[in-house]
């Protein structure tokens, strides 16, 4: 399937292939199409791969399987600041597995050492999660696409207390924001996913709208065909309703100064030369 997906990557964008052993073969599949591909070898490791890779002005970074820790640390460095979007292959059963190994992952390869702010990185370059699946009779197909959506720290402290009277009404309210304090120490909640289509008996379904955040940033990556039909895709099926373009020869007609209105200039007026 990631060898599949290659072909709706738009042309202009250049691929950048980092595998532990050749698998994908993306160059011969695709011979017109700018791939660089690399593995690591007795002399040069991984790392020195993707640094190398991170100065070829490349668009999208592909790890061929994430299947070892060193690998899940280049896969996370490479969505955070080496291309517009990274695709990797897993094996992970259900989301929070994923979300789970990875962190692991991480743990264990030395870059983090607090459990939470491993898995707040992996939650922020998980947008899309395509789970196939192969059933007894040899079938693979589609299981779910689920997208993962970062939870926002929010400040939710008041200042309530100030407005008590009483004593007893001044500790309720500080007993709330402790209690808002304990419940983000010890269990904040850093993700939540749900799944954007299903397959059930045999056809797919949609069950949830992608999220705002992801509809822009997929909105801003599309040429105008893909992107008047993916509007219409939303308004068919979720009622969204794409946003109003901005007319820049009617704003720049809007803001222009009249002449009438125009500032006048000051000083004296030249004199005129005596014949």
């Amino acid at each position: 399937m990631l060898m599949a997906m290659i072909e709706n990557i738009y042309e202009t964008m250049n691929l950048r292939i980092t595998e532990t052993a050749f698998e994908l073969h993306l160059r011969k599949i695709y011979p017109t199409r700018n791939i660089l591909s690399m593995r690591e070898t007795e002399t040069v490791s991984g790392q020195d791969c993707l640094d190398v890779q991170k100065k070829t002005d490349g668009s999208v970074n592909i790890i061929g399987e994430v299947a070892t820790d060193p690998v899940a640390s280049w896969m996370i460095q490479s969505a955070q600041v080496a291309s517009k979007f990274t695709l990797f292959t897993h094996h992970a059963k259900t989301f929070p597995d994923l979300v789970t190994a990875l962190r692991n992952s991480m743990l264990r390869a030395g870059v983090f050492k607090d459990e939470k702010t491993a898995e707040e990185q992996v939650v922020q370059v998980l947008n899309f999660d395509i789970h196939l699946v192969k059933d007894f009779r040899g079938r693979r197909y589609i299981e779910r696409v689920t997208e993962c959506i970062p939870v926002e720290d929010k400040n939710e402290y008041t200042f309530d207390h100030r407005k008590e009277k009483t004593l007893e009404g001044k500790l309720d309210k500080f007993m709330d924001n402790a209690t808002v304090y304990f419940t983000k120490s010890t269990n904040r909640e850093l993700y939540k996913y749900r799944n954007i289509l299903e397959y059930h008996d045999g056809t797919y379904v949609l069950t949830n709208p992608i999220s705002e955040h992801n509809i822009k940033e997929m909105r801003n990556n599309m040429d105008d065909a893909d992107l008047q039909g993916f509007n219409d895709f939303l308004e068919r099926n979720w009622g969204i309703k794409p946003p109003k373009e901005i007319d820049y020869e009617e704003e720049a007609s809007v803001n222009a100064i009249p002449q009438e209105t125009q500032p006048k200039k000051r000083g004296r007026k030249p004199k005129k030369a005596e014949v």
